[in-house]
């Protein structure tokens, strides 16, 4: 596997993420002399990134071999280890580029609206340019160290953007929740890089695939599940989903491209773009299948419980993503399909974030859909994007989900043996309850009666704010249509050209399944909450209180990571307070104690000292009898 040296205007592929750099430079370092027009230049860099993103998606796609690598200087070159900054352009990274890019822009054009009133709204989009780089550098990284630059950088943003309210606890803390737990995550990547070194000696790409083939089973299971562990942490997979429900503590633009463009698929992005290593080991494989499988179920059934419209979006997400992993690791044909159901996704939960926006804009950031209800007449543009966004995610044809995720639940049925049927099973349960939360949770907020509370007034958010609404909308009901085979044969040249599969249901069979549990579990939602709900609900039985408990993540996580490690503190603390300080603060003492005695002997009297020495003799004389004598 080569690639072919960049020239003309995809030589420049560096200004893709010079642009948004400059910004955040701008925003971040000009001060308040900025507050009044800085957004702006946060909003032009990131539509000029996307316009430059765009000349070079059409260049690329008239060369032979769809692909551009940039190498720019070294940054470690040790004996035979060299390690540079590279960047690489194909078919893969410019469909990434275009949705950071692209769907980015149009939640900055959001956020000039939403953020108006606020005091740091310049500090708020030099932290958003700064996102927005990072990512591209990941997704543009020509090997795995530049990937991990842009993985660490997105780290450090997206904790400058959720606890970008710090003032508020909960935002502070949901802030280092999720660093840290992308932190743990990250050590993954970073022993892979290690094994890599050792293996192959190399982190570039073409290298890495390359020697792939010549690793041992146990070196590609162990490089495979180290990837995969870092690409959980960072798209909030199973068992690090906990941090992303809470990330919904940042402004509201933060939460659509955290969980729409840009950090939650990064995760994706990692296999996809390791899918020569994850396709050597059929063991890695299923973990990725295992993963997808369990947190795209483990998502939607807590969605069903919550009364949060962010959080409720917040573990769709968890569960959308669970899709994706289960896609890329079925392998195969199934890699692209992963992909286009990402690019459908980044429309349709952009639109339905910054549509709950919307919403709490109106009803002065209230967000608990139990006091909502009639909004459909208040506020019929949010209504009617939400609704497009609504029926994409649930894959109502003709909307996008209905062409990315059906597709992905035919090819977990085609997965050979009882794995097939129970990767199948999952994701069409998972479709199921996909349509009852996201259908309750559109009742809710939009029909049945009024339960607004006293102080609300709603109304139709501003045009800036409904513009970016209105293309996502569009999006919503078009891009999976217009992705699906398009997108497929352009990333041939990544994946290859990989047969259909064909298992134990027909594609046919898994589209009536899938249309009957989603109009089914949409009527059972309709039913129950058309006429709104109880704000105060009495006791609810115990699946629905562990799905209001998460599952009990927190607890799992707590048991898991968090007490160890304070375990491990604590046993340092002592280790180190009455160990080594014991050990080395009893030698002190005794050394003062002694010198503290033989000082006693120093009385400053002569005849004490006369005495002393009288001693001294008497003995000595003695001695040298006892000698003489004997």
């Amino acid at each position: 596997m080569t690639y072919a040296p960049a020239t003309g205007l995809l030589s420049w592929t560096w200004l893709l993420i010079a642009l948004p750099a400059i910004g955040a430079a701008v925003l971040l370092l000009t001060g308040r002399r900025a507050d009044k027009w800085g957004h702006w230049i946060g909003v032009a860099t990131v539509g000029a990134a996307f316009a430059l993103a765009l000349g070079m998606f059409a260049t690329l796609g008239g060369l032979e071999d769809k692909s551009a690598a940039t190498d720019l200087f070294t940054f470690i070159a040790v004996g035979d280890l060299e390690i540079r900054a590279s960047l690489l352009l194909d078919p893969l990274s410019a469909v990434f580029c275009l949705l950071i890019t692209g769907v980015g822009f149009l939640i900055h054009v959001y956020a000039v609206g939403y953020m108006a009133h606020d005091e740091g709204r310049r500090r708020f989009f030099g932290y958003f340019n700064l996102f927005v780089a990072a990512m591209l550098i990941l997704v543009l990284g020509g090997n795995y160290f530049m990937t991990f630059i842009g993985w660490e950088g997105v780290g450090l943003a997206s904790y400058l953007l959720i606890a970008f309210w710090q003032v508020k606890p909960a935002a502070a803390t949901a802030g280092k929740k999720a660093f840290l737990t992308n932190r743990v995550a990250d050590v993954g990547f970073l022993l892979a890089m290690f094994l890599m070194v050792g293996a192959v000696g190399s982190l570039d790409f073409a290298a890495v695939f390359n020697g792939a083939a010549d690793l041992s089973d146990g070196m590609s299971l162990a490089i495979g599940l180290l990837l995969l562990a870092a690409a959980c942490g960072k798209s909030g997979q199973w068992p690090f989903q906990t941090w992303l429900p809470d990330a919904m503590e940042g402004p509201t633009p933060v939460s659509a491209l955290i969980h729409a463009a840009t950090m939650v698929t990064a995760g994706v992005y990692l296999i996809a773009r390791s899918h020569v290593i994850f396709e050597l080991n059929s063991t890695v494989q299923t973990a990725v299948v295992f993963v997808g499988a369990l947190t795209l179920l483990f998502g939607a059934i807590v969605g069903c419980a919550k009364d949060d419209i962010k959080r409720v979006l917040a573990w769709s997400t968890v569960s959308q993503i669970g899709y994706m992993f289960l896609a890329v690791g079925l392998g195969g044909a199934a890699f692209a399909l992963g992909i286009i159901h990402l690019l459908a996704h980044g429309f349709f939960k952009a639109g339905l974030f910054l549509g709950s926006g919307s919403v709490m804009h109106a009803m002065n950031d209230q967000t608990d859909i139990r006091r909502f209800g009639g909004l459909w007449r208040v506020m019929p543009i949010t209504y009617a994007t939400f609704a497009a966004g609504w029926l994409a995610i649930i894959g109502i044809i003709p909307f996008s989900g209905y062409f990315t995720k059906d597709p992905i639940i035919a090819a977990a049925f085609a997965r050979p043996g009882w794995e097939g049927w129970a990767a199948g099973g999952a994701a069409l349960l998972g479709a199921a309850l996909t349509a009852f939360y996201m259908t309750r949770l559109f009742v809710l907020t939009f029909h049945g009666p009024k339960r607004w509370t006293d102080d609300v007034h709603p109304h139709e958010s501003p045009a800036i704010m409904t513009g970016p609404l209105i293309l996502l909308g569009l999006g919503s009901l078009v891009a999976g249509g217009l992705m699906a085979t398009p997108v497929v044969e352009w990333l041939m040249p990544v994946f290859g050209d990989q047969p259909e599969p064909h298992g134990h249901l027909t594609h046919m069979q898994v589209t009536v399944a899938t249309t009957a549990v989603v109009v089914l579990g949409a009527a059972l939602a309709w039913m129950l909450f058309r006429r709104g709900t109880d704000e105060a609900p009495r006791a609810a039985a115990w699946p629905v209180r562990l799905a209001r408990a998460d599952l009990g993540g927190e607890v799992v996580n707590r048991g898991l990571f968090e007490a160890p490690g304070r375990f491990a503190a604590n046993a340092s603390v002592a280790i180190d307070s009455r160990g080594v300080d014991g050990a080395v603060n009893g030698l002190s003492a005794a050394i003062g104690g002694s010198s503290r005695r033989l000082l006693q002997l120093q009385t400053g009297f002569v005849r004490s000292y006369a005495l002393s020495i009288l001693s001294g003799a008497v003995i000595v004389v003695a001695a040298l009898m006892v000698v003489v004598f004997q």
